[in-house]
């Protein structure tokens, strides 16, 4: 058990500092994915968790890369569990990503798991970049049980350089409310792009952008803000789309 603490400041004739504490649970597990096998998992949940992010690594990195690791922590100080893990190809340090069919059946078993594991919240999914267009990809074909919503941090509507919508053409399926958070350097979606195929969804989509953010959402220098800002923007949006979501 670890303990986030999380400065609140107010100013009275003197500064005063309030530090709240809040206990915040992390249990690493093993998922068995029915004709797949078997891949790690973390399941990081605060005391009185009012929701269960299951959040999907990037094509690249795996759950226990520093973004995924800063996602985790920054959401438990808003109360918000996470349910990571590995897909397959990762767990056996493959260097391919899966075919969409054993990524589909990875999250499908890690949203059940976590389903079991945070009873009564409210239960979201998505992901980091390819990890969030798989999800999508689940989610289109059938409803993932339980899920209210897809969050997606950094959704990669095209390759590097090359502007298109065609990744994108199942999401017009999809019924539950979805969160685009996307940086306006971004090079895997040209918002040119992004936002008609937003507005061409309706009221089930929205698109947060994080002015100067990348694919990660790193700004440069002279935006005169820091990464850890950026972040902080990020995860505030998001805990604020998931308590709509309740």
């Amino acid at each position: 058990m670890t303990l986030t603490r999380r400065p609140y400041q107010r100013l009275s004739g003197c500064l005063i500092v309030a530090v709240k504490i809040q206990a915040v649970k992390t249990k690493e597990l093993k998922l068995d994915i029915e004709r797949i096998g078997t891949v790690s998992a973390i399941l990081t949940q605060p005391d009185a968790a009012r929701a269960c992010y299951v959040l999907a690594h990037g094509a690249g990195a795996d759950m226990r890369h520093s973004f995924m690791e800063k996602v985790a922590a920054g959401l438990a100080e808003r109360g918000i569990a996470t349910f990571r893990f590995n897909f397959a190809y990762m767990e056996k340090k493959q260097g391919r990503p899966d075919q969409p069919a054993v990524a589909h059946a990875t999250i499908r078993a890690a949203v059940e798991e976590a389903a079991r594991l945070c009873p009564g919240v409210t239960l979201i999914a998505g992901g980091k970049s390819f990890g969030g267009r798989m999800t999508s990809q689940a989610q289109s074909k059938a409803p993932l049980p339980d899920v209210k919503g897809l969050a997606f941090l950094g959704f990669p509507l095209h390759g590097d350089g090359k502007p298109s919508t065609e990744r994108a053409e199942h999401l017009a399926s999809i019924a539950i409310r979805m969160l685009f958070l996307q940086g306006t350097r971004d090079k895997l979606a040209d918002l040119g792009h992004l936002k008609p195929l937003i507005e061409a969804l309706g009221p089930k989509a929205t698109l947060h952008e994080v002015e100067g953010g990348d694919h990660s959402f790193a700004v440069l220098k002279k935006s005169g803000r820091t990464n850890e800002e950026a972040l902080t923007e990020v995860l505030d949006r998001l805990a604020a789309w998931i308590d709509g979501l309740a």
